[in-house]
């Protein structure tokens, strides 16, 4: 069986990794494969109110290895996507995982899921470093512009250092208007050159995926731009399905 561990990465912050760790997992759901999404993000999570959920934590991650709950009891599960659970980041910076810690976490309850998405904090500070270590693939997450896609390169080294060999592009909030009239780059082909990542995505800009995360609803409110995640899912899954370029 291929690596179900996947830490999703960015270079940056804003390129919209949070949301692609939310719609992959619900497109996988989709396909009948149980996910666990692991915040890794201290001090910052985010996923539980994406996700309809933030009432619901009363443990997170560090609760569990410090044996202040059960791991089962950080598990929690989606209200709108059945065999979708997630593990809260700690509330507090203070309180990230080590490395070793927190691949002993993973290692702990990966066998338990189809596939373990884990979101890493923006950048390739010790919280990266943290969310990789128990990883077999990669997502590096880049929008179609210079800053990005730089900083995804020096991700990608990073991964590669960590001696993760499966990484893979996801393009995001592609605009293919704004693209031309901004002029960065020749076409798409030039960005994951620039990249010197292999692409398995372009999820195309739609305010709309914003909305429908900040209200909680992945999995409920369906937007045309999602079936991008279906796409990504089904390549992630091993299936051969073409990339459609947006």
């Amino acid at each position: 069986m291929m690596n179900n561990v996947i830490v999703v990465a960015s270079g940056k912050g804003g390129t919209g990794k949070s949301t692609v760790c939310i719609c992959l997992s619900v497109a996988l759901v989709k396909q009948g494969k149980k996910v666990l999404l692991i915040d890794s993000d201290s001090g910052m999570r985010g996923l539980d109110i994406m996700l309809d959920i933030e009432q619901d934590i009363l443990f997170d991650a560090s609760d569990a290895v410090c044996g202040n709950c059960s791991f089962g009891e950080a598990v929690y599960k989606s209200r709108h996507n059945d065999n979708l659970y997630l593990m809260a980041a700690p509330f507090d910076a203070e309180n990230e995982l080590s490395p070793s810690v927190f691949r002993q976490l993973v290692n702990s309850v990966k066998n338990n899921f189809d596939y373990v998405i884990i979101d890493s904090p923006a950048g390739i500070g010790s919280g990266f470093v943290t969310a990789a270590a128990p990883a077999g693939r990669a997502l590096i997450v880049a929008n179609a512009e210079p800053t990005s896609v730089r900083g995804g390169v020096k991700v990608r080294k990073k991964l590669e250092a960590a001696s993760i060999g499966d990484i893979r592009l996801v393009i995001n909030r592609f605009d293919k208007r704004m693209f031309k009239k901004l002029g960065f780059y020749r076409d798409l082909d030039a960005v994951i050159d620039a990249s010197q990542t292999q692409l398995i995505a372009v999820v195309p800009f739609s305010i709309d995926i914003s909305v429908i995360m900040q209200r909680g609803a992945a999995g409920i409110e369906f937007n045309s731009s999602l079936a991008a995640f279906d796409r990504l899912a089904k390549r992630i899954d091993g299936q051969r399905v073409p990339l459609v370029l947006n």
